[in-house]
């Protein structure tokens, strides 16, 4: 995911990332792959999201 934020003292706007760590049970993501993601319980050390739907491959 990626949001716009101001720099606290400049006011440049700066592209924030987050990194998602998501369980894919059957491992057919590709990278690239757009998906819609749910927080669920903690299936590992840093797994707290499953896959809901995949919206569109990657090309």
């Amino acid at each position: 995911m990626t949001t716009r934020k101001p720099h606290p003292r400049y006011r440049k706007t700066m592209a924030r990332t987050t990194r998602l760590y998501v369980h894919d049970e059957e491992n057919t993501l590709k990278v690239g792959d757009r998906v819609r993601v749910a927080e669920t319980r903690p299936l590992s050390k840093l797994k707290r999201w499953r896959i809901v739907e995949i919206l569109e491959r990657a090309k």
